[in-house]
């Protein structure tokens, strides 16, 4: 499909001074207002699905949306993955990185770019990764959106029993089990008011595995462990002085809904957005409003607000 469609565009790469190959994809017109999307754990930047982008570009935004890494075409990086005690017990091995590395990285694209202050989208970890760029480079952000994530806290956020067992599941090593693991968790975690299309998300696992530059289970495993390494980031969190938007939903299982309360304790002034019936997933359904709401909130801000369409 067509750039100016905003339904997709090539992969490009960003080579970074800390020796990580980010992968980036670049879509809508350029002199528009910039928004940086961050994905979840162990999602590539495809799962910013086609309609979310296009819709995000229609309402007058140019997207780039990355793969973090240890996902996707970005660099899978070289440290073993953590045993599956050390994720149990949350003890990091002495090499794991943490979320302000992959923050870097994100900052690493938009320098590549040459973009100073984009707004920021992050869901679920990508959610965190934007509140560690906005809490310690408050300079180079218009605004933050944090979507089902949470501050790190052990007592907020946490899943229930129901998606821990689901979640201890060994590992899928082909992509027919990857596809179906996507959908058993996805089934359980996306809410009850929004129901999923099989199909698509049955295509969308399908391509983040074929996606994939290295072995998607010990990227994970070594994401998982750089939020435990990033602990609790509630006192981090009260430094950002960014207009912060918190959405989520009222269903999710896989991040309580107590994560995006305690995150707009933590941040002064953050508007908060509960969305009924949500869980822990965007469906074709939520498109449209969740990119109203992000839309809305970048307008309220004013440099490059008049350029946005919020209707």
């Amino acid at each position: 499909m067509s750039e100016a469609s905003g339904a997709g565009s090539a992969d490009q790469y960003a080579a970074l001074p800390s020796g990580m190959t980010i992968c980036f994809r670049d879509v809508g017109d350029k002199a528009d207002p910039a928004i940086l999307l961050v994905a979840g754990l162990g999602e590539d930047l495809t799962f910013w699905t086609d309609s979310f982008v296009g819709s995000l570009v229609a309402r007058g935004f140019r997207v780039i949306a990355i793969d973090n890494r240890d996902v996707g075409q970005s660099t899978f990086v070289a440290a073993p993955p953590p045993a599956l005690w050390r994720q149990i017990a949350a003890r990091p091995r002495g090499d794991a990185y943490a979320l302000a590395d992959m923050a870097q990285d994100a900052v690493g694209v938009l320098d590549h770019l040459g973009i100073s202050r984009p707004h920021l989208v992050g869901r679920s970890m990508g959610g965190m990764i934007a509140q560690t760029i906005a809490a310690t480079a408050p300079e180079r952000v218009l605004s933050l959106t944090s979507v089902y994530s949470t501050t790190g806290a052990k007592k907020v956020g946490r899943p229930a029993l129901s998606t821990i067992r689901l979640l201890a599941a060994p590992p899928a090593r082909t992509r027919t089990e990857a596809v179906r693991a996507h959908l058993r968790i996805t089934r359980h975690i996306a809410g009850t008011g929004y129901p999923i299309d099989d199909a698509a998300e049955a295509a969308l696992a399908a391509r983040g595995w074929d996606r994939a530059a290295g072995d998607p289970a010990a990227g994970v495993a070594r994401q998982i462990q750089a939020i435990q390494r990033s602990g609790d980031r509630t006192a981090q969190l009260s430094g950002i002085t960014a207009p912060t938007l918190v959405i989520n939903g009222d269903r999710d299982l896989l991040v309580n809904p107590s994560g995006g309360a305690a995150t707009v304790r933590a941040i002064r002034s953050a508007q908060h957005v509960v969305v009924p019936g949500m869980g822990h997933h965007i469906p074709e359904g939520l498109v449209g409003p969740v990119t109203q709401y992000i839309s809305q909130h970048a307008a309220r801000v004013g440099e490059g607000g008049n350029h946005v369409r919020i209707s």
